[in-house]
């Protein structure tokens, strides 16, 4: 029993600052990688960022340094702060974690983009 829950999407204005988390529970203490995927409509679902248990990260080039995602072992949350929001940044956002062969997925949260 592992479930994601994802907080902290919404609305804001292009520009604008929003931070998503993501906690982790179930049988599962600790993820090798976790991370933040995003689907817009008519869209693949896409890596918007990932950090393993190492603390190593990987972004995707669009987040051209807006992004910043960061991870407490510890609590086995994973969060994601967006700064410089563009109108293109708009998706559902997913968390993700994978350990040995398997990956789990959140519900997702909307992230709108929108004056």
């Amino acid at each position: 029993q592992v479930q994601l829950v994802e907080s902290g999407g919404g609305l804001v204005q292009p520009g604008g600052s929003l931070r998503l988390s993501c906690a982790a529970s179930g049988s599962i203490s600790s993820f090798y990688v976790m991370g933040w995927y995003r689907q817009a409509p008519g869209k693949q679902r896409e890596l918007v960022a990932s950090v393993t248990i190492g603390s190593s990260r990987n972004y995707a080039d669009f987040v051209k340094g807006r992004f910043t995602i960061s991870r407490d072992n510890a609590k086995n949350t994973v969060s994601l702060q967006m700064n410089s929001l563009k109108p293109e940044d708009t998706a559902v956002y997913y968390c993700n974690a994978k350990w040995n062969f398997a990956s789990f997925w959140g519900q997702g949260t909307q992230v709108t983009v929108s004056s």
